[in-house]
């Protein structure tokens, strides 16, 4: 039988901590921000899931969410609000509230806020602490300001110069 999870108040939330199950809302969680890629909710704390990760994050229009990407894993991702540019493969396609994208391994991919308002879009993807990962340089991700300017496997290297990330109140829109 596993053992419940204990939750941590903390000044920005609440915290997860060590392992095992737990119910968490998003409304008293603890929230990250980055001013270069969005705000997410922090469901893991520092015990990351082992077999499946899986967040909610908010970019605003023309932010990106992360750098131009592939990885050998699945993923999976729904928008819960808003709208937002799919970069996939080279291409741009529009996504609105309720769409599904389904990355199969091996996909580049990124996401960019769009419309007028925040977008909300809850990611999966599987964990495995040997993925590989691959971030090319690509044009149409350079425009959007969400790519490396020369291609790396390593996410130190490409994410050099990244500001870093802090703790923050819920938004507005899950409080």
């Amino acid at each position: 039988m596993s053992q419940e999870r204990k939750l941590t108040e903390t000044e920005h939330g609440l915290v997860p901590e060590g392992d095992g199950w737990f119910v968490l809302n998003c409304a008293d969680a603890c929230w990250n921000e980055n001013e270069r890629f969005g705000t997410w909710c922090d469901f893991e704390g520092k015990t990351k899931f082992t077999q499946v990760g899986l967040n909610i994050h908010i970019i605003a229009p023309g932010q990106p969410n992360c750098l131009y990407h592939e990885e050998d894993q699945q993923e999976d991702f729904l928008v819960l609000s808003g709208e937002c540019l799919l970069l996939v493969d080279g291409e741009e396609r529009p996504l609105r509230k309720w769409d599904l994208f389904h990355a199969t391994p091996g996909t580049r991919h990124v996401f960019i806020g769009a419309g007028s308002e925040p977008c909300a879009i809850l990611m999966i993807g599987h964990r495995d602490p040997d993925t590989k990962l691959l971030y090319p340089r690509d044009d149409v991700a350079v425009k959007h300001g969400a790519s490396t300017q020369a291609e790396t496997t390593d996410p130190k290297q490409a994410y050099a110069g990244t500001p870093e990330s802090k703790p923050i109140p819920t938004p507005a829109m899950f409080g």
